[in-house]
């Protein structure tokens, strides 16, 4: 038995989407609105990030149609703000610099821009649109004033203005740039330490790696919180005292919706030496266990940048750990460690000094590096070395911060180092038998798709779209990948299948062939499709955009052939929560529900497919 965070309600209008909307807009009034969710001034909810950044704690609350009738779904939710108080404060945290001369003016104007501000002394509020050319006891604007009966304008400088006739003591003010919070013709300009930030306002640029690790911890909850949360939140809403939810006809219960669900058994997988091993709790221990089909390693380097450790001891363990799961390690060719005078450089140069020493010291192009970075978590080399092994020579790399290494994290490592070589790691019992049902009969190509996006900021990026397909039928743990780029922020691919007169160009031809020649030259008969990133309203466009390429792409290799098509949209941004009752616990992985709350019409079902990280 678990509870489910929708709580039903009893209504005799059930078509409420505009009325509903402005229902809650009257019960939140006074915060902020972020799409459905709600986040409130209240500073117990907000946590520091570091950079002039703060999570901000909220709820999420909306109407949903299930098959229990209508239903209101509220969940946590967290969202980015900036940190409210001076500007100066703000810009310095931001920055991450000690004093207002090191402050990097161009990038302080980009990170304000479109702020909101309060002035003192006549706590007037303003919307920043950039920053003054001049200093503050330089920047010159028109006063007009009155001499006698007559009115004359004079210049004066923004510093003089607010000293001499606002009687305003400035202290750091005069040589920084001034606030501007007027229109382009008639600029507005306030010195900058008398400019404060308002609390709400969203941050809506890339968080750095380590905020946005910093906001994933200190934005858990453990499921008895997170009910404990959610119960005092609807209590507070006094939903039922609202006139607008009365006028509709809307009671909403105060317990959370008790329903069942069944947990599926964890599959069985199969090693490379016959041995078979379950799940525990949704986790599979492929120590001391030999590969399926595994990969040689040879004419590999490794490249060390500014990494302390015992390098010796770390390829000595890996081949060991290695020689355990089956795989075969030459000794490395060599060892390349980076210049001590090449750490603070930019990172660009110290990417291409690695390069030229790899080219200097090896005979030929390498098959593999293995790569240690100095940082686990936020190293700026990463991006950089990637784009160079892969995009611009086809080195396979796999990189580790050599931190806390045992034989878990070794055997973890060559699982994905055997990957990439081309291996396979394990199989599904079921799999290796050949007893998937209809899968495993009739020939079936699975595809996995889905478009990754610039982050906030950076819009001019262009999308990624990606596909990855089965391969070696009736295998499904065998995959391949390719990847087009297409215009930013689009959704739906536009690549799928792409002809240049009689033939095709598309990424889905390259899968259909590639399935084609590794499975005995047999076609799919059937062809699933996993869709990942799409929401409810982009359903139809799914099927009329996506699998009418899919459809092409099939129809332009043989136009007598017809294979089945199923499309599955994966959803993982919702705020539905599962809890188990009498039970602290997350629900257990394989948890699915399928009846109650699900879609009135759409055939859709829950499934907790992993262990809940808390």
């Amino acid at each position: 038995m678990y509870l489910l965070l929708c709580l039903p309600k009893c209504s005799s209008v059930l078509k409420l989407p505009r009325d509903c909307g402005l229902c809650f807009l009257m019960i939140h009034r006074g915060c902020l609105l972020v799409r459905q969710s709600f986040f409130h001034n209240n500073p117990s909810s907000f946590v520091d990030l570091g950079g002039g950044v703060m999570g901000c704690r909220g709820f999420h609350s909306s109407f949903r149609g299930t098959q229990s009738g209508l239903s209101l779904n509220i969940d946590v939710s967290t969202t980015m703000i900036v940190k409210p108080g001076p500007v100066i404060d703000f810009l310095l945290a931001n920055q991450k610099v000690d004093h207002p001369d090191k402050i990097d003016w161009q990038k302080a104007k980009r990170a304000l821009k479109n702020l909101r501000i309060k002035t003192t002394p006549a706590n007037s509020e303003f919307k920043i649109v950039g920053l003054s050319e001049r200093n503050c006891n330089e920047q010159m604007f028109p006063l007009r004033r009155r001499n006698g009966d007559t009115t004359e304008t004079v210049e004066i400088t923004v510093y003089d203005y607010f000293v001499k006739n606002r009687g305003i003591e400035l202290r750091y003010s005069g040589n920084l740039p001034c606030i501007n919070a007027g229109r382009p013709k008639r600029p507005t300009y306030f010195p900058v330490e008398l400019c404060t930030l308002v609390p709400l306002q969203r941050y809506t640029k890339a968080l750095s790696t380590m905020q946005r690790t910093s906001l994933v911890e200190k934005s858990r909850q453990k499921p008895h919180e997170r009910m404990s949360t959610l119960n005092d939140a609807l209590k507070r809403s006094n939903y039922d005292a609202d006139p607008m939810l009365k006028a509709c006809g809307i009671q909403i219960a105060q317990n959370f919706t008790q329903i069942e669900g069944r947990v599926l058994p964890a599959p069985k997988l199969k090693a490379g030496n016959g041995e078979e091993f379950f799940a525990r709790n949704g986790r599979w221990n492929i120590a001391r266990k030999k590969l399926i089909r595994t990969s040689s390693v040879k004419r590999w380097s490794v490249v060390n940048f500014s990494a302390r450790c015992d390098l010796r001891g770390l390829v000595q363990d890996l081949k060991r750990v290695a020689t355990g799961m089956g795989l075969e390690y030459e000794d490395p060719h060599t060892v390349i460690e980076e210049s001590p005078s090449l750490r603070r450089a930019p990172v660009a140069r110290r990417v291409e000094e690695m390069f030229a020493q790899i080219k200097a010291k090896l005979p030929g192009a390498p098959l593999f590096l293995l790569c240690l970075l100095p940082e686990r978590k936020n190293c700026e080399v990463y991006g950089p070395w990637k784009k160079k092994c892969l995009a611009d020579f086809g080195i396979v790399t796999q990189c580790l911060a050599p931190q806390r290494v045992n034989d878990q994290y070794l055997s973890n490592l060559l699982l994905k180092i055997n990957a990439k070589l081309g291996g396979l790691n394990t199989l599904l019992q079921i799999e290796a038998a050949r007893a998937i049902p209809i899968v495993g009969k009739v020939p079936t190509i699975i595809l996995g798709m889905d478009v990754s996006h610039g982050q906030p900021g950076q819009s001019d990026r262009p999308s990624i779209a990606a596909v990855v397909s089965s391969r070696e039928w009736p295998l499904i743990s065998k995959y391949r990948a390719t990847v087009h780029t297409q215009s930013p922020k689009q959704e739906m691919m536009a690549s799928l299948f792409k002809p240049r007169g009689t033939e095709d160009d598309g990424l889905i031809r390259e899968s259909l062939i590639d399935f084609y020649t590794s499975s005995g030259k047999r076609k799919p008969d059937q062809v699933i499709i996993f869709r990942d990133g799409v929401s409810e309203s982009q359903f139809t466009q799914v099927i009329n955009i996506e699998l009418e390429q899919i459809i092409e792409a099939c129809k332009c290799l043989d136009d007598k052939w017809e294979p089945k098509f199923t499309v599955i949209v994966a959803q993982k941004n919702h705020h539905t929560r599962f809890f188990q009752t009498n039970s602290p616990e997350n629900v257990p992985p394989g948890t699915v529900v399928d009846k109650q709350v699900c879609h009135p019409k759409n055939f859709d079902f829950y499934m907790c497919a992993h262990a809940g990280m808390i």
